[in-house]
């Protein structure tokens, strides 16, 4: 067995980080922010956002055949990634969609999904994402769209909570395997972007890197670093308890 000293350990290398958001608020405009070289795995073709950004390359996802694609993609990803510093898989909730969509067109009428399929995803998806976050010497980030339901508690009480946009089943074990987990959003009096790193009852978010629970976009990848903000500088309370957000940017 192999033992590491916990002194030798660097929260700034190798980490794993998933940001969702609603589309159009700039998860892939992060790219940018990143230090060293980034392969982007693309799988929503949103990429165009990043015409002219040196240091990043694109993957084009084959969203008509995505289980044959990612197969692929994973017996290669060992020496694709050897001349980056950082992988991008964006985003894994079209991922999801488009893997569904090629079950359903295998199915008996050609349409919708059988019952086995929804299961199959669960293993499926859990197998994918395991092996893609085992590689090494390399930062992972993920991206999501945001999925939005209305919880109500036993008291009666009603609020929006906000997560991932993929399947409950897989979702909590890919929170698990993540060290940092965000939700992205735009301050509508500023217009900045700012992301929410502390979880509560209505927000999937954890932070086991650093103290911060809430960033400004471009700083994220701080690992660290001193600056931090309060939620209320990223996000504005609605009278009814949503918050406000803006369309801007991918």
């Amino acid at each position: 067995m192999k033992i590491k000293k916990a002194v030798d350990l660097r929260k700034d290398k190798d980490w794993r980080i998933m940001i969702y958001a609603k589309p159009g608020t700039g998860k892939t405009s992060l790219v940018q922010h990143l230090k060293g070289k980034t392969l982007i795995l693309d799988m929503d073709d949103s990429t165009k956002v990043l015409a002219g950004l040196s240091g990043a390359d694109i993957i084009e996802f084959d969203r008509v055949h995505p289980h044959e694609f990612i197969t692929d993609f994973i017996k290669e990803a060992p020496q694709l990634i050897k001349d980056y510093d950082n992988l991008v898989i964006d985003n894994i909730s079209s991922f999801e969609k488009d893997w569904f969509v090629e079950r359903g067109r295998s199915s008996k009428n050609g349409i919708s999904n059988e019952i086995q399929d929804y299961s199959q995803w669960t293993n499926y998806f859990a197998r994918i994402m395991t092996t893609i976050y085992l590689l090494k010497d390399i930062n992972i980030l993920v991206t999501a769209w945001e999925n939005q339901r209305e919880v109500t508690t036993e008291r009666g009480q009603t609020f929006n909570q906000y997560a991932p946009q993929i399947r409950d089943s897989v979702r909590d074990n890919l929170m698990g395997l993540t060290d940092i987990v965000g939700r992205m959003i735009i301050n509508p009096d500023t217009g900045n972007r700012g992301i929410i790193l502390e979880g509560n009852d209505a927000v999937y978010a954890k932070n086991r890197l650093d103290q911060r629970k809430a960033t400004p976009a471009e700083e994220l990848f701080l690992i660290g670093g001193e600056s931090d903000v309060s939620t209320e500088t990223v996000s504005k309370p609605t009278s009814d308890g949503s918050e406000k957000s803006s369309s801007d940017g991918d």
